[in-house]
C-alpha cells in the first residue's frame, strides 16, 4: 500500500524562495521522503525564469532594443524569456520545434515574442541542431541581433550558483541526495560547483532520457520536452557526471501517479527525477530520504502527458500507474 502526506513550506518570494514540498510513502514496506522542489512556484511557471533573467541582464550592455534578442528554447525558457523581455522593452524571436506545445506557444505570443518554429528534424533526430542552425542563420541576416546562448553562455550555470543553490542549502543543511533532470546542464553545473566551493554534503545525480547527448548518451529520437539534449552539454564532463537514465513511460508513469497519490501535478522532466528516485528507493532499502528538483508543473502538459489520447498516439504503456509505480522496478512488464 502506498501513502502519501503531504506538508510543504507556503513561503516564497516571486522569483525563486520556491518550497519544498514533503511526501511521505511507503516502498516495499519501508517509509521513505520524497522531497520535491517545486520550481512552478515561480512567476511564470519554471525553473527557467531563473535563468532568463541571468541571460539577459548578461548581454545587457549589447542588446538593441529596436532590433532584441533570439533564443532556441523548448517552452519554459521561451515563456520566461518572453515576460523578461516584454517588461524591458526588449524585442524577442523563440525559436521552437514541433514537440512545443500550444500552451507555451501561446504564452510566448501573449507576451509579444515572435515565435518561430523548425519543422525540420536533424541529423540525430531531434530538432535541437536545427534550430540552432536558424538562430545562428538570423544572426546573419539580422545586424545587432543578440543570442542569449543557453547552451553556452556562463549565465546559465550561474543562475543556480548564485540563486538556486543558495536557497536549497538553505531547505536543506544537512547531506543530501538531489536529483537534477538535464537539457542543457546548467542547472547541475551550477549546483556542482556551487557544493564544491561551499564544501556542501550533497550527492547530486542528473537525470537524463534514452536518446539524449547532453551527458554522454547516443543520441536519438526524444519525446518528452524539457530534458535531454541532441549533443553533449558544454558544462558538464560525462566522464565525471553521475547519471540516471529513464525512458518516457517511466517519467509519464511518475508524473501520473503522482498526480494520483499525492495531488501534486509535475511536468515530465520532473516526473523523471520522481520515477528515478523511486527507482533508488526499490534498489536500496537504506535510503530513506530522496530530493527532486522539479522544473515546472502540469499546467503546461494538460493536452500531452496528462492526456490519455496523447499516450495513446504515442504509445506510451501506463499500465501500473498510481500507486503500483512505486513497488515495479523500471524495466518489469508494464514499462
Amino acid at each position: 500500500m502506498t501513502r502519501a502526506v503531504i506538508s510543504a513550506d507556503p513561503g516564497y518570494s516571486p522569483v525563486g524562495n520556491t518550497p519544498m514540498v514533503d511526501v511521505s510513502l511507503e516502498v516495499l514496506g519501508k517509509t521513505r521522503r520524497l522531497r520535491l522542489k517545486m520550481e512552478s512556484k515561480n512567476p511564470f511557471g519554471s525553473l527557467k525564469d531563473r535563468i532568463a533573467i541571468s541571460l539577459i541582464e548578461h548581454v545587457a550592455d549589447r542588446i538593441d532594443k529596436e532590433i532584441g534578442v533570439i533564443e532556441s528554447t523548448s517552452g519554459n525558457l521561451g515563456v520566461a524569456m518572453s515576460a523578461e523581455c516584454a517588461a524591458r522593452g526588449i524585442p524577442f524571436t523563440a525559436v521552437v520545434d514541433p514537440r512545443t506545445s500550444v500552451f507555451f506557444i501561446d504564452r510566448m505570443r501573449g507576451f509579444g515574442a515572435m515565435v518561430r518554429v523548425i519543422e525540420e528534424p536533424d541529423s540525430v533526430g531531434g530538432f535541437l541542431l536545427n534550430r540552432i542552425r536558424y538562430v545562428k542563420e538570423q544572426l546573419k541576416v539580422r545586424p545587432g541581433l543578440v543570442w542569449t546562448n543557453q547552451y553556452r553562455s556562463e549565465a546559465n550555470p550561474n543562475a543556480h550558483f548564485a540563486s538556486t543553490a543558495p536557497e536549497l542549502l538553505r531547505q536543506l543543511p544537512g547531506r543530501s541526495t538531489v536529483l537534477v533532470p538535464v537539457s542543457t546542464g546548467g542547472t547541475l553545473a551550477g549546483l556542482t560547483r556551487f557544493a564544491d566551493t561551499a564544501g556542501v554534503d550533497w550527492h547530486l545525480i542528473g537525470v537524463d532520457v534514452h536518446g539524449s547527448a547532453a551527458l554522454g548518451g547516443a543520441p536519438g529520437q526524444r519525446l518528452l520536452s524539457g530534458i535531454g539534449a541532441s549533443c553533449p552539454s558544454s558544462f558538464l564532463d560525462p566522464a565525471t557526471a553521475n547519471v540516471q537514465y529513464v525512458d518516457v513511460a517511466e517519467a509519464v508513469s511518475a508524473c501520473l501517479w503522482l498526480a494520483e497519490e499525492a495531488g501534486i501535478g509535475v511536468g515530465g522532466s520532473s516526473g523523471a527525477t520522481v520515477a528515478a528516485a523511486l527507482r533508488m528507493f526499490r534498489q536500496d532499502q537504506e535510503i530513506d530520504e530522496l530530493v527532486c528538483l522539479c522544473p515546472d508543473g502540469a499546467d503546461r502538459y494538460r493536452t500531452t502527458i496528462y492526456h490519455a489520447d496523447w499516450r495513446t498516439a504515442q504509445g506510451i504503456t501506463t499500465a501500473g500507474m498510481g500507486g503500483a509505480v512505486v513497488h515495479r522496478a523500471p524495466g518489469e512488464s508494464g514499462d
